[in-house]
């Protein structure tokens, strides 16, 4: 006969086993102590766990700007196993993108996904009895949200928190935790990120518990101070506006960067866009994808950090279930996605259709960090075209609002054509105490610039020499006039003192919610013009360009009238940025771009990286 039983005396446990009937006996005895029930997580944020440092412990389950654990929605593909194609080499629907990521499945796709785990621990507690068990739980908002893994003789393990526990030898022991998130916040009212994670030991008919609070790492878009790490530009092959302005970049880049990779300048093209062999023409890449990034604390000061490539929600056709969206944003899945980099949509196909171009990410701009009283913005602000009747897809808001570092700051651009904020105000360096200034579309310099040639007797000096226009038919017209016959145009005029109002209002806001002051605001001359009842710029928009380095503007080539071998709409801005340390790079965009309703800006994108001392967490939002 083989059996075991235990006989308790007070509080002390004797467990006897007995093998046959040998006399012999081994008998353990366990002395009882009490439960060490400790859950700790990176509440000091420094990568890992301090298990001797106080402030690791200290407000555990709350979040400010000091206190408080971090971790990645881990959204990319470490292993590259996921990619974006059908069985037949075509690309997945809308909806089907999305359901390929580390998250999507309950292992640790290698090392690399190994790193974008946050890391939890129990202390070890060396007494606990044989019937100690161990639980894990999350809070009830956040099943679903988050997985558990332990890790157990060097490898990870999935830890469902329904069905498994902690065993004594693991309570003895004490165990390593990862935890990831399976995605970013996309509604606050739903969930806003916050996760409690409870450590619960049930032993000798008690169950003692422990918790921590942990945040998901948001979405944080970039602003034009931050470093350069990568610049995007359409490439269409024997397409002579699509040469001009490539050709033009790369020698902006050269200048500028002479030791840059060959990879510095991403030239994506019809291929690459949709992953398939016909190509799909959208020049537009500032405004189907926006890259911004999401991070969490990593030993020796560092941050793992993780790209975050987000897809427009324009929807080109609402009446398609599956593949509703903008076609050319498919490639934040199909190219972006991979090792620390993610893709992520979200988008409501009913959303007004009239307003859909507010979608475009020429919509979504990041004002600087800055200061504003007592209020202060480390990380910036969104900047967004939306009024009530006239506003983007409101889902895709809420998305941006939860992540409630960057609040948006919201203008009216009803009135614009294409209806994006990237059209009148951009960004730029400055050595001011706000450590930038705005660059702001001014038609009223504009005509007073043009006045000025007329009354020295230039008014015949042309305009847009070389150029043409084009119509929806695809048919050209020679754009060139003359410096008269501009001012001479009722329509353009009209249009232009219009936009020289609107902009006003758009600079009403901007100061009210950033402090700016008119000593902080460059101005920037060109014209606008009608066009089906909104504006557009009839000249280059200069505003409209790309901040290649801190002390480089990469702005459209104006094609103004040139006075004394000088073109003077370049003279004014180079003289204006001159006195805050920036130079213009003229970027030759008027085929593909200017003609097309869109500039420099809307034609390129870029990945920038952090600032020095840069940690999304010290704003304690």
């Amino acid at each position: 006969m083989i059996g075991k039983f235990s006989l308790v005396r007070g509080k002390v446990p004797l467990v006897f086993a007995v093998f046959g009937s040998a006399a012999a006996c081994s008998v353990e005895v366990q002395t009882a102590s009490t439960p060490v029930v400790e859950l700790r997580a990176d509440t000091n944020r420094n990568g890992k766990l301090d298990w001797e440092d106080a402030t690791e412990i200290a407000e555990k389950t709350t979040w400010d700007a000091k206190h408080g654990a971090i971790f990645l929605a881990n959204i990319d593909d470490d292993s590259k196993r996921c990619s974006g194609t059908n069985s037949s080499g075509g690309p997945l629907s809308d909806v089907d993108l999305p359901g390929c990521n580390d998250a999507t499945d309950t292992e640790i796709n290698g090392d690399a996904d190994a790193l974008d785990l946050a890391p939890l621990g129990t202390r070890p507690w060396p007494k606990a009895p044989i019937d100690a068990v161990g639980h894990l739980a999350v809070d009830d908002a956040s099943v679903g949200k988050v997985h558990l893994f332990i890790q157990r003789s060097g490898a990870w393990t999935f830890f469902d928190p329904t069905a498994d526990t902690l065993s004594s030898a693991d309570l003895r022991d004490g165990v390593s935790i990862g935890l990831e998130g399976t995605d970013i916040v996309r509604d606050a009212d739903v969930w806003n990120g916050r996760v409690t994670v409870t450590f619960t030991v049930s032993s000798g008919g008690k169950d003692t518990s422990d918790s921590v609070l942990l945040r998901v790492a948001p979405v944080v878009l970039r602003h034009h101070l931050a470093p350069e790490e990568q610049v995007f530009v359409s490439k269409f092959p024997g397409d002579t506006g699509s040469t001009e302005t490539r050709t033009a970049l790369k020698a902006a880049i050269a200048a500028r960067y002479p030791s840059a990779s060959s990879d510095f300048l991403f030239e994506l093209d019809g291929e690459e866009q949709l992953g398939r062999t016909q190509p799909y023409y959208d020049q537009w890449i500032q405004d189907y994808m926006e890259i911004g990034y999401a991070s969490m604390p990593a030993t020796d000061g560092k941050q793992q950090k993780m790209n975050i490539f987000l897809r427009s929600a324009n929807v080109y056709e609402p009446k398609s279930a599956k593949s509703p969206l903008r076609p050319a944003g498919k490639v934040v899945f199909i190219k972006f996605r991979g090792p620390d980099s993610a893709a992520v949509q979200q988008y409501d196909a009913g959303h007004d259709e009239a307003s859909d171009s507010l979608n475009s990410f020429g919509n979504t701009e990041t004002i600087p960090p800055f200061s504003d009283g007592a209020k202060s913005y480390p990380l910036g602000r969104l900047l967004r075209g939306s009024i009530k009747s006239f506003a983007p897809d409101r889902s895709f808001s809420k998305l941006l609002d939860a992540q409630e570092v960057q609040p948006t700051v919201n203008i009216d651009t009803s009135w614009l054509f294409v209806g994006h904020v990237d059209e009148t105000i951009s960004f730029v360096k400055a050595p001011t105490p706000r450590g930038w200034v705005a660059l702001v579309n001014d038609p009223a310099l504009a005509r007073e610039m043009l006045q000025a040639q007329v009354d020295a007797g230039k008014g015949d000096t042309p305009l847009f020499t070389g150029r043409k226009w084009i119509d929806d038919t695809g048919a050209e017209t020679p754009a060139e006039t003359t410096i008269a016959k501009v001012l001479a145009n009722t329509d353009v005029m009209s249009e232009s003192a219009s936009t020289a109002s609107h902009v006003q209002s758009q600079l009403a806001i901007l100061k009210a919610e950033t402090g700016l002051t008119d000593a902080e605001i460059v101005r920037v001359p060109y014209l606008h013009e009608p066009v089906q009842g909104a504006s557009v710029a009839y000249q280059p928009g200069t505003v409209n360009g790309l901040v290649l380095a801190d002390d480089t503007f990469a702005a459209p080539e104006p094609h103004g009238p040139v006075i004394d071998g000088k073109d003077i709409f370049k003279v004014q801005l180079e003289g204006a940025l001159a006195k805050i340390g920036v130079k213009v790079a003229w970027i030759e965009d008027w085929d593909l771009y200017h003609r097309e309703v869109g500039e420099v800006h809307c034609g390129t994108n870029s990945k920038r990286g952090l600032l020095p001392n840069e940690r999304w967490w010290e704003s304690g939002r």
